[in-house]
């Protein structure tokens, strides 16, 4: 693993040559795995253009998935802390995770390799990552987010019309956004928010679900491959998944949530010599000696109801299979 520093350095290294890289950091930045062609430390798809990945045998395996979750007063006890945090003006978005045990017969491999998401990443007997959401993209000279903040079952009646109307996942979404085109703008000019709270489907084991993304666009200008160690780590950690002001909720989130993230809400991500994609690391199972821990959360805003972020909480837990 390296340090923020030494990634920094190698980050721009081998932007400024032009030499493809993958990589994974956690939640802060602080450690970094970086691999060039021709190491093998990790395993990192990207699906580019929406295609399927192999479903192989999964469809005639018998395969199971069930889920261990905290009690809802044991959530609740955690989010009354952040609601408290909120009312007296230390935060006006918060992210907060739990861990919930999981039992599946499927291993990490088969995970990785039967997920359909958009960035998929192994790291072998560790953890397994099928995250939908984008980080940050660099391309042609400028720099792309698109945060994801709120989730809706696309089976619940005019779902598409309810979240969108909803006000609290208005407030969480137009916090985000907010946050993430300040973040853009510590490291490009002409920041933009180009599309504003539209509609992403997601399949899951069990259900589909709807949620709302944005899109945010700044320019960088030509040596930006050169920085690329000090673009990524001034917008580290994540807005969409610390929340607003970061400092200060960064705080809160270590008194609530009652475990490390580590590796989970970090990010990952593909340089081609060309163009960058990162993904948040979101949808994250871990191996815990013999049991298997998936970490999900949800936006707590003023708004916010303990019952529905409960449930939020637990519809973030599933295969994409």
């Amino acid at each position: 693993m390296l340090t923020k520093n030494e990634a920094i350095s190698k980050l721009n290294d081998l932007g400024a040559a032009d030499q493809p890289f993958s990589f994974y950091c956690d939640f802060f930045g602080q450690q970094w795995r970086i691999e060039t062609p021709e190491t093998d430390l990790f395993k990192l798809e990207i699906d580019h253009v929406g295609k399927k990945s192999p479903r192989s045998t999964v469809d005639s395996m018998p395969w199971t998935f069930m889920k261990e979750p905290i009690s809802f007063k044991e959530f609740k006890l955690a989010f009354d802390q952040v609601i408290h945090q909120i009312n007296i003006g230390n935060s006006f978005l918060t992210n907060l995770t739990f861990e919930t045990p999981i039992e599946t017969n499927l291993s990490l491999e088969e995970i990785f390799q039967y997920s359909q998401a958009k960035y998929k990443l192994l790291v072998p007997d560790q953890f397994v990552v099928f995250s939908p959401e984008t980080f940050v993209k660099i391309q042609d000279d400028h720099i792309y987010s698109y945060p994801m903040k709120g989730t809706i079952d696309a089976s619940i009646p005019n779902a598409e019309q309810t979240i969108l109307n909803d006000t609290k996942e208005t407030a969480e979404h137009v916090t985000i956004v907010d946050l993430i085109r300040n973040d853009l703008s510590q490291v490009a000019k002409e920041v933009l928010v180009t599309k504003f709270r539209y509609i992403d489907q997601l399949e899951t084991n069990d259900k589909q679900l709807l949620q709302v993304s944005s899109e945010i666009k700044g320019y960088l200008g030509s040596k930006w491959k050169r920085n690329l160690g000090n673009i990524l780590t001034k917008l580290l950690p994540a807005g969409s998944i610390s929340g607003a002001p970061k400092p200060e909720t960064i705080k809160i989130i270590h008194e609530a949530e009652s475990y490390n993230r580590g590796f989970y809400t970090g990010i990952c991500g593909h340089f081609d010599g060309e163009s960058l994609d990162t993904g948040v690391m979101i949808r994250f199972i871990k191996q815990d000696q013999d049991r298997m821990i998936f970490c999900s959360g949800g936006g707590i805003t003023s708004f916010s109801e303990a019952e529905k972020e409960y449930q939020e909480m637990l519809d973030k837990v599933y295969l994409a299979i």
